[in-house]
């Protein structure tokens, strides 16, 4: 396939008479990890060597996150360490992009503070990225394009996958909620769909190249098609990608709360190739604090969900997003949020003691709670959850699931997902990217271990 936009880059890496390494490392969601991946697929397709050390790259991304401030505080010193990189080696170009840099007061602090970054480009404008590389292999200075708005969707990238068994594919950009403590919105603009024909012919690339757990990515994939012509929805477009022959398991996130539906349900309990696995962020028990979230619903409106879905889906399991010590928690408001997580029992939990971020509507909110305070209901949250999922641990054991085989981990185990997304260490190797029949033969300390049943 010719990719006409990166012709310019093309010629002028063809002029260096050399291999030039590319290095890129991203922060943050799965959506940052998609972006990476399309643009290693750009970048390569163009001449660049994908490389997995800075050292030797002479070309340096950083993909960054804006969503807690300990992520922009991370971005920040991993590009101070860059100093030495740049000194060793002038020529290297240094790129930093992603949700972090569209923030206008962030950029200019970027180019403050490390003169030696040589372009910044935004989520909006990743296309752009190899021409401003080109320009930057002809002459200096800062090319900066965070400000850039579209409306518009980009297709037609290259993608080098991150890994063997999962493919990531963005069915939708950007957010229309505007939760008061989100700067998604802010940096990833308002809602737009892709096109589902477009979003069917990747997902069915991904089938073919043999990739077992398709991903499906947007800030709220349950508001998917409220922007397109003709009567398309999530839900149906799920039915649609599931009847696609092959060997593989749909996977998506993140669903928001307030557009999940009976609908949605149903097409997941008719479709044995869709995750009875769903990630539902509640964010708090409390209804109060969910108000001044700007969620959408009651916390016994999301309690009802989770009823109706269980119904419809028996097996389904859920895991969950809780932000602790937003502004105007009480301890009673804590308490409810203790008290849904034991009622609803997660699988796992994602969570959070509150990070203001500047340019939100809950930044400019009296928050009068000590951070002490709040990192001990933090602690005790962790708690609660450790012996729910302790409890779902000791059920698992003795029973055989069909597990995706994803790989070695650090200490050279093979380990497996369930459905539920549950890592389980195999006792013995088998190729990654295969499913197999595992029998879980005992937990530890959040950790399943099985035994491969042929």
């Amino acid at each position: 396939m010719s990719y006409e936009y990166l012709d310019k880059l093309k010629r002028r890496l063809a002029a260096e008479d050399r291999q030039l390494n590319l290095y890129i490392r991203t922060y943050g969601c799965q959506q940052n990890v998609s972006d990476s991946e399309r643009i290693a697929g750009m970048l390569k397709e163009a001449g660049y060597n994908y490389i997995t050390e800075p050292e030797d790259a002479d070309l340096i991304i950083f993909n960054t996150c804006a969503v807690r401030e300990h992520a922009e505080n991370k971005v920040y010193g991993h590009i101070g360490n860059l100093k030495h990189v740049k000194e060793k080696k002038p020529g290297a170009i240094i790129a930093i992009g992603g949700c972090m840099v569209h923030q206008k007061q962030v950029a200019e602090e970027i180019k403050a503070r490390f003169p030696y970054v040589d372009i910044l480009f935004s989520t909006n404008a990743i296309k752009e990225l190899p021409d401003l590389i080109a320009e930057r292999l002809e002459k200096k200075g800062i090319y900066d394009t965070t400000q850039t708005e579209r409306a518009e969707i980009e297709e037609d990238f290259p993608v080098v996958r991150e890994k063997a068994y999962r493919a990531f594919i963005p069915i939708m950009y950007g957010c229309d909620n505007f939760c008061t403590y989100c700067i998604v919105p802010y940096v990833r603009g308002r809602e737009r769909s892709r096109d589902p024909e477009m979003i069917e012919k990747e997902f069915r690339e991904a089938v073919v190249a043999g990739h077992r757990e398709i991903m499906l990515l947007g800030q709220n994939v349950n508001s998917y098609g409220k922007h397109l012509d003709g009567d398309m929805n999530f839900s149906k477009l799920l039915a649609r990608l599931a009847a696609t022959e092959g060997d593989y398991m749909i996977r998506f996130m993140t669903s928001h709360p307030k557009d999940a539906s009976d609908e949605l349900f149903r097409t997941i309990a008719e479709n044995p190739r869709i995750s009875r696995h769903i990630h539902l962020p509640v964010q708090s028990g409390s209804t109060k604090i969910l108000k001044a979230m700007n969620r959408s619903y009651t916390a016994e409106q999301y309690i009802e969900l989770i009823e109706r879905a269980r119904k419809i889906i028996p097996e389904v399991t859920f895991s969950s997003d809780i932000i602790v010590g937003f502004p105007g928690e009480t301890e009673e408001d804590f308490e409810q949020t203790i008290e849904l997580v034991k009622k609803v029992r997660y699988q796992s939990l994602f969570t959070f003691i509150y990070s203001k971020r500047s340019g939100t509507i809950a930044a400019k909110m009296d928050d009068p709670t000590p951070h002490k305070v709040k990192t001990e209901r933090f602690a005790r949250l962790l708690r609660v959850q450790d012996e729910i999922a302790s409890e779902f641990d000791t059920v698992y054991v003795g029973n055989t699931y069909r597990c995706l085989v994803t790989g070695v981990n650090d200490n050279g185990i093979t380990e497996a997902r369930m459905d539920n997304n549950a890592v389980v260490e195999l006792d013995r190797a088998v190729p990654e990217n295969t499913f197999a029949n595992i029998h879980i033969t005992r937990s530890e300390h959040h950790r399943l271990f099985g035994e491969v049943r042929d």
